[in-house]
C-alpha cells in the first residue's frame, strides 16, 4: 500500500510538471515542445504550422497520461491485470478501459483535423474567420493565406512576445494580437478589435517590504462574424510594452486602476510611506512645487530616522534646511531617480539626496507640510 501510495503521488508530480512545466523543466528543456523539436520545426519561420502540430503533440501526450499511470500499476506490480479482467463490475475494469479509450478518442480527432491540409483543426478554424471572400461572394480564400501573413509578420523583429506563464504567451505583431495556448491559438486582426480592460488584482509578494504583484485582465473582442473573444492576463507592468504595439486603444473601465510602470508602483507605495510618517509644522506660506510648477510645495526634509548626527559616517542621513519646494509626487519621481534600476525591491529602504543642499536623506525623514 506504501509503494502504491508513493508511486501514485509521483506520477502525480511528474504529470503536473509535463502539463504544467515549472521553470527548472523549461529551462532544461524538458518541456513537450522541447522533446519534439525536430518534428515540429521551426516557430519563427513557420509560426501557424509549428502550433497546429505542437498542439497535436500536446493534446496526445495529456491524453497518454492515464494509461501511462495504468501501464505503471500494472509493471510495478500493484494492478493484477488478470483479476481485473476476470472481475464483474469492477472499477478498475472501467478505469483501465477509460485509459485506453482516451488516447484513441484523440488520435481519431487528430486525424480528423489533418484531413484537407488541417482545415477542421480548431487554430486553422480561428484563423480561417478572418479569409476575405474571392469577387463570386461565394467562396473564401483558403486560411494557408492568412496563415502566411501572421507567418510573415511573426519574423519581424519589432514584434512583442510577452509571456504570462509556461504554457501561454501573448504576441503582438503589426497587425494581430495573439494568445497561445496548449491546444490552440487565438487570434484577433488589430483592425477589428475591441481592447477592455475590466478586471485588476493585486497580490502580496512580501509584506515586509510592500513587495506586490498586480495583474490586469484585457478582454479582446472582435467584430468580425464567428470570432472568438479571449482575455489576456497579464502582469500590469507589462501594459505599457502592449500598448505601445497595439494600434487600437485600450479602453480602461472607470474602477479599475493599477500601475501601469515601474515609477506609478513606487510613486504609491513611497506616499503611502510617508503618510504614516510624522507631519511637519510649517507657518509660512508655501510656493508652487519646483519640479513640476502645478501642485503646491506639501513635503519637508526632516530627519526623524535613527542615526545620529554629526557621527562622521557619510552614509548616515543629515539635516536639511532647505525651505519646502517640492511636492510629494515630484519628491517620489527624484528619490526613484538616484535608485538602481536593477534592483527597484531595494527602493524604498535606500537614500537619497536632497535636490537642493544634498543632505542625504531616507523615506522616513520626508514630512507633509501640516499648517500652522
Amino acid at each position: 500500500m506504501s509503494a502504491f501510495f508513493f508511486y501514485t503521488l509521483f506520477y502525480i508530480l511528474i504529470s503536473g510538471c509535463i502539463i504544467y512545466p515549472p521553470t527548472e523543466f523549461v529551462s532544461a528543456g524538458l518541456t513537450i515542445k522541447d522533446i519534439f523539436s525536430n518534428w515540429l520545426g521551426s516557430e519563427n519561420e513557420f509560426f501557424t504550422q509549428y502550433h497546429i502540430r505542437r498542439s497535436v503533440v500536446t493534446l496526445f501526450v495529456h491524453s497518454m497520461l492515464p494509461f501511462g499511470y495504468t501501464f505503471g500499476l500494472i509493471l510495478f506490480g500493484h494492478l493484477d491485470v488478470t483479476k481485473v479482467l476476470l472481475g464483474h463490475a469492477n472499477l478498475w475494469l472501467i478505469f483501465i478501459t477509460s485509459t485506453v479509450l482516451i488516447p484513441l478518442y484523440t488520435s481519431c480527432k487528430i486525424l480528423i483535423w489533418s484531413m484537407n491540409n488541417w482545415n477542421k483543426h480548431p487554430i486553422a478554424q480561428n484563423i480561417a474567420v478572418y479569409c476575405n471572400r474571392t469577387n463570386n461572394n461565394s467562396n473564401r480564400v483558403s486560411w494557408t493565406t492568412v496563415a502566411s501573413d501572421i507567418n510573415i509578420e511573426y519574423r519581424r523583429i519589432d514584434k512583442i512576445i510577452i509571456n504570462t506563464n509556461s504554457v501561454t504567451c501573448i504576441i503582438a505583431t503589426d497587425n494581430w494580437i495573439i494568445k497561445v495556448l496548449p491546444y490552440k491559438v487565438m487570434v484577433a486582426h488589430q483592425s477589428d478589435a475591441i481592447l477592455i480592460v475590466n478586471k485588476s488584482d493585486t497580490h502580496e509578494m512580501s509584506p515586509m517590504t510592500r513587495g506586490e504583484v498586480q495583474f490586469i485582465n484585457i478582454e479582446v473582442k472582435s467584430t468580425r462574424i464567428g470570432a472568438q473573444p479571449f482575455d489576456i492576463r497579464l502582469n500590469a507592468l507589462n501594459f505599457t510594452n502592449l500598448q505601445e504595439k497595439v494600434s487600437r486603444p485600450i479602453t480602461i473601465l472607470q474602477n479599475i486602476t493599477f500601475h501601469k510602470t515601474l515609477l506609478d508602483k513606487f510613486i504609491d507605495s513611497f506616499k503611502e510611506q510617508v503618510q504614516e510618517n510624522p507631519y511637519y509644522e510649517y507657518a509660512e506660506e508655501v510656493s508652487q512645487c519646483i519640479g513640476c510648477m502645478q501642485a503646491l510645495s506639501n513635503v519637508k526634509l526632516h530627519k526623524l530616522c535613527s542615526n545620529d548626527i554629526g557621527n562622521g559616517n557619510p552614509a548616515d542621513c543629515m539635516e536639511c534646511y532647505c525651505r519646502p519646494m517640492w511636492c510629494i509626487d515630484c519628491m517620489a519621481k527624484w528619490f526613484a531617480s538616484r535608485q538602481d534600476e536593477t534592483a527597484p525591491e531595494t527602493w524604498l529602504s535606500s537614500k537619497c539626496t536632497c535636490p537642493g543642499c544634498r543632505a542625504q536623506f531616507c523615506i522616513l525623514d520626508v514630512c507633509l507640510l501640516q499648517p500652522i
